[in-house]
């Protein structure tokens, strides 16, 4: 590589010692940054004051006392002057004579990144034929010689703003296209519409962010670009920004299931910069955090009431138990008594149920086949039905394993059919549908034929305590399956269909690794943690090679093609970590699993969950044997 430089910059000193003229460029610190041989030439200058690193203020000295600017009176003063206009640099062109009687002309033009570059030219030969032309032709007239000079003059001045206007443009073209380079670089949507709604420049990315739209949109206006959906969701902030103030706003695009931000902000010439990104992953990470932050407040405010009140239904339990066992009771005593430890029973198993739906819950996703889990859940669910009361099982997912909670899942489920049910009441039909949504969810829907929602339960249904069943519903079951939706980033809806009530549960769509037993990489800096995983990787069939980095993984994936499974921690020997082992790969790369001690609310847990299932140290052989599909199911 030095080699290298050093051929160029021989080729490039090489030719400028070619051109005639004498030229120097100094930075922003006025120091010499190059000249050519012409340049020490012209003024003969020392060694010291055309290398590299020398001094404006040096080489204006050396000059001044060599008299190349004539008599000067006070020496300090003219090198400040020379050295404020220096750093105050603007583009000029002069003509001056030397004190050796030559003249020359001086043109200069500033640098985008700071400093100067400035051209001298000898033009002591045009000046004598002007002198010339003006001794022979005493007869022209003195008018005419003089703008005949002015004009030759001005052509100089001419072009050496042509030179500079070029370089300029040069210049511009240039870094125009290192914007657009950045802008194409970018995951998100960068663009810009006009006055009236049309787009004068777009990167090219609004495909990536927006699915199902083109790309090609320049001229185009901005609701014929984006569709009807996804303007009417950002016009009320597209406003905001036309009337001068920037605007963010979020928003689900219903037709790709995807979730947007997209920020605004205002151009003073009447149009508006528009910067929009996908936050789907994002958002399913925020919304599970937020939850377990929401179950970890209400633990706290709960704990020391439950614990109390606890206590108060132990003193009530037990004072009615002796009154029972008097003597001396009247006769219609004994009712209230068991009514009064019925109620206090009751209450004290519904302090069972707020301290689990208020204490922390891990998330434990596994391989799941959803029509096996659906069969389950149908089995489970029969016993519970009335005999007029049908169960229909619509699945429309693919075949492969998916991660999933399945005791998370068949709980969510099981408590929305046992609403439904009631709601049905002796006869009616209930109809659960499971889907696919554009690879980023896993959709439930379940339809009943019974009345609906009310407006109340439209708004309150996810309210803690809230119910429809009077004094034999808890106000827990949807609360319960809300909370439990949202720890998983996902999303619950409530509406009203043609015949009856409708729920909608969506839960990211995430797919199992399928992995046959073959050569397992483990990647782990560790020895003592590399050991104890090697035995369980071997334990459940697997051969293992090992690496301490994700740079030595990369290499010996280059190497051993045979290899069918990754187990890799994040945080790694070196710079790059796990998360920068699976950028490396790609996508569609082979079966990969991540694990970590990190808390999940740590940035780089969250991280690693957008590119692979994560386990949390420490872990059983089960437990990574859970996040793989069975050879025989991945296959179908």
């Amino acid at each position: 590589m030095h080699i290298a430089d050093d051929v160029t910059k021989a080729m490039t000193t090489a030719g400028l010692n070619l051109i005639a003229q004498a030229l120097s460029i100094y930075n922003n610190d006025l120091r010499l940054v190059v000249c050519n041989a012409p340049f020490q030439q012209m003024f003969s200058l020392p060694d010291a004051l055309v290398t590299p690193g020398a001094t404006f203020q040096d080489s204006i000295l050396f000059l001044a006392q060599s008299g190349e600017y004539g008599h000067i009176e006070d020496l300090e003063a003219f090198l400040t002057e020379r050295t404020m206009q220096a750093r105050a640099f603007e583009p000029h062109y002069m003509e001056r004579t030397r004190a050796n009687g030559r003249t020359i002309s001086v043109e200069g033009s500033p640098l985008p990144d700071g400093g100067w570059v400035t051209v001298y030219t000898d033009i002591s030969a045009t000046k004598a034929q002007e002198t010339l032309l003006r001794a022979r032709a005493g007869a022209l007239n003195d008018q005419v010689l003089a703008h005949t000079e002015q004009l030759a003059a001005t052509n100089r001045e001419l072009a050496a703003s042509i030179t500079a206007l070029e370089e300029t443009k040069r210049q511009l073209t240039a870094s125009e296209a290192r914007t657009r380079l950045t802008t194409e670089m970018m995951p998100a949507h960068i663009a810009h519409v006009d006055a009236t709604g049309h787009y004068t420049y777009s990167n090219r990315k609004l495909s990536s962010v927006l699915p199902g739209r083109h790309s090609a949109i320049l001229g185009r206006h901005i609701r014929d670009a984006l569709g009807t959906f996804a303007h009417d969701k950002i016009a009320s902030a597209l406003d905001t920004a036309y009337s001068g103030a920037a605007s963010v706003v979020e928003f689900t695009d219903d037709p790709s299931a995807r979730r947007i931000r997209t920020a605004f902000t205002p151009d003073m010439q009447g149009g508006v910069y528009i910067l929009s990104m996908d936050v789907t992953e994002e958002t399913q990470t925020r919304v599970a955090l937020q939850q377990t932050r929401k179950r970890e407040l209400a633990a706290q405010m709960i704990s020391g009431l439950a614990h109390d009140f606890s206590n108060l239904l132990t003193i009530i339990l037990g004072m009615q138990s002796r009154l029972g066992t008097l003597p001396t009771l009247p006769g219609d005593a004994e009712p209230l008594i068991e009514g009064t430890l019925a109620a206090a029973r009751r209450g004290g198993a519904l302090l069972s149920t707020i301290a689990e739906m208020t204490g922390a819950r891990t998330l434990r996703p596994v391989a799941t086949d959803i029509p096996t889990l659906m069969g389950d859940l149908a089995t489970l669910a029969a016993a519970t039905l009335p005999t007029a009361v049908q169960l229909d099982l619509d699945i429309q997912t693919p075949q492969s394993p998916v991660l999933l909670d399945k005791g998370m899942v068949q709980d969510s489920l099981l408590n929305l059919i046992l609403n439904a049910r009631d709601a049905c009441g002796a006869s009616g039909r209930i109809t659960l549908t499971v889907r696919l949504v554009h690879d980023t969810w896993i959709e439930w829907q379940l339809a009943d034929t019974g009345p609906g929602f009310s407006d109340a339960a439209l708004k309150r249904a996810f309210d803690p305590f809230f119910t429809t069943k009077g004094a034999e519903g808890s106000g827990l079951g949807l609360s319960m399956v809300y909370d439990m939706t949202k720890i998983a980033g996902g999303d619950l809806r409530l509406s009203n269909g043609p015949d009856g009530a409708c729920v909608t549960l969506r839960l990211p769509y995430r797919a199992a690794v399928s992995a046959p037993t073959g050569l397992a990489l483990l990647v782990e800096d560790r020895d003592d943690l590399r050991a104890l995983l090697r035995d369980m990787l071997m334990e459940i069939g697997h051969s293992v090679i090992e690496a301490a980095s994700a740079d030595e993984a990369t290499a010996l994936l280059a190497d051993l093609p045979e290899i069918s499974l990754i187990l890799s921690d994040i945080q790694l020997a070196g710079a790059a970590t796990g998360i920068d082992l699976v950028r490396r790969l790609g996508p569609g790369c082979l079966p990969l699993i991540l694990m970590t001690s990190l808390p999940p609310d740590a940035p780089l847990f969250l991280e690693a969950q957008k590119h692979a299932p994560v386990l949390r140290k420490p872990f059983a052989a089960s437990d990574l044997t859970s996040l793989i599909a069975p050879r025989d199911v991945a296959a179908q």
